[in-house]
C-alpha cells in the first residue's frame, strides 16, 4: 500500500505552543507527497516532493526558514536515501542553496559519491545548473539571532559557543519524510538549517546516511532532535535494523528512542514505515509536529505523548 509520513521536527525541550498555520503547512507538503504517488511517481520522488515543499515554507527550519549559524548564516544538511538500491546522497555545510534535498538526490543520481559538503557542494549545484546564490535569511530568524547576540556577555547568558543551555533554549527543528509506493520501493529524505548559533562548518545528522536518514527494502526512517546524539547510535539505522527483523515501525521508533535515551540522556523524535505502509512515529521530548497520508486520508497533527524514558 502506498503510504507517506513526514515531520516538521521535534521539540526537545522547553514549551510548544499551538500554531494552526504550521500544521496546515504540514498537511499541504504531505499531500503533494502523496498526489506524486497517486500520479505514478516513485518514493523516492514523494519524499523529495514533501521536503521541497517544508524547504519553502519559513516556518520549518529548512531551506528558506532555516536558523543561523554564530555568524548569522544559513548553512544547510539534507540526505535522501532508497531504500532498494540502497543509493544515497547528502550535503553538508552548504550555503545559498534552497532546495538542499533536490542537491542530495542529484549527488546521488549523478555522481559517484554519497556526501558533498561545503564550497564543492555549492559548486557541484552551480554545475548541474541550481541556483546558488539565494538569500536564506528568514527575518524572524534575524530577529531571534539579534536578540541572542545583545545578551552574550551579560551574566547568566550562554557564551557565543554552542552550550547545552543554547541548545536547551535555541534549538530549532528539521523536516523529513518516509514513504513506500505502489511497487513496494521504500525513502526516506531530512532536511535542516541545523542548530540555531551553531559553530560555522558544523553539520549533524541529517547529512549523515544511517544517523538521521536511513531505507532498505523493508523499512525507511528519519529522524529529528539533536543531531550529536543521532550520529552517536546510527540511530534511523537502528529503527531500520528493527523493522527488517520483523517489528512494527511503531515499536521499532520508540524502542530506538530509549536506546538512544540510555546512551544519550538526549531526546529525540523519529518517523518511520515498512513495505506495508504500517507508519510509526514517536518522541522522547516535548512534541513531534506529523502528518501522514494513506488510503486517501490525510491526518496532521503535534504528538505531545512522550515515549517512557529512564530519568
Amino acid at each position: 500500500m502506498k503510504a507517506i509520513i513526514i515531520h516538521g521536527g521535534v521539540r526537545v525541550y522547553g514549551k510548544l505552543k499551538e500554531n494552526p498555520e504550521r500544521v496546515d503547512e504540514l498537511r499541504k507538503a504531505v499531500k503533494m507527497g502523496y498526489e506524486t504517488l497517486i500520479e505514478g511517481g516513485s518514493a523516492l520522488d514523494a519524499v523529495e516532493a514533501s521536503v521541497r515543499y517544508m524547504e519553502d515554507s519559513p516556518l520549518f527550519n529548512a531551506g528558506y526558514g532555516s536558523s543561523l549559524n554564530i555568524l548569522g548564516e544559513v548553512e544547510l544538511d539534507a540526505s535522501i536515501m532508497d531504500g532498494r538500491s540502497l543509493r544515497a546522497g547528502a550535503v553538508g555545510g552548504v550555503k545559498g542553496v534552497r532546495h538542499a534535498i533536490t542537491l542530495a538526490r542529484a549527488i546521488m543520481e549523478e555522481t559517484p559519491h554519497i556526501l558533498l559538503v561545503g564550497e564543492g557542494a555549492r559548486k557541484f549545484a552551480s554545475i548541474i545548473g541550481m541556483e546558488v546564490n539565494e538569500d536564506l535569511v528568514y527575518e524572524a530568524r534575524k530577529q531571534l539571532y539579534e536578540a541572542y547576540m545583545k545578551g552574550v556577555g551579560k551574566k547568566g547568558f550562554p557564551s557565543y559557543l554552542p552550550s547545552p543551555e543554547l541548545i536547551r533554549n535555541y534549538l530549532a527543528d528539521t523536516v523529513g519524510a518516509v514513504a513506500v509506493d505502489d511497487k513496494g520501493r521504500l525513502a526516506a529524505a531530512t532536511s535542516t538549517g541545523g542548530i540555531m548559533m551553531k559553530l560555522p562548518g558544523r553539520v549533524g545528522d541529517s547529512a549523515i546516511i544511517g544517523a538521521g536518514t536511513y531505507a532498505n527494502e523493508a523499512g525507511a526512517c528519519s529522524g529529528t532532535g539533536v543531531g550529536e546524539a543521532a550520529m552517536k547510535v546510527l540511530g534511523a539505522k537502528q529503527v531500520v535494523d528493527l523493522i527488517s527483523e520483523g517489528t512494527h515501525p511503531q515499536k521499532a521508533v520508540e524502542e530506538v528512542l530509549r536506546r538512544l535515551w540510555e546512551k544519550t540522556k538526549t531526546p529525540f523524535g523519529f518517523i518511520a514505515i515498512d513495505r506495508e505502509g504500517n507508519i510509526g512515529y514517536a518522541h522522547s521530548g516535548v512534541g513531534l509536529w506529523y502528518a501522514f497520508s494513506k488510503g486517501g486520508v490525510i491526518e496532521a497533527h503535534v504528538e505531545r505523548r512522550r515515549v517512557k524514558v529512564e530519568e
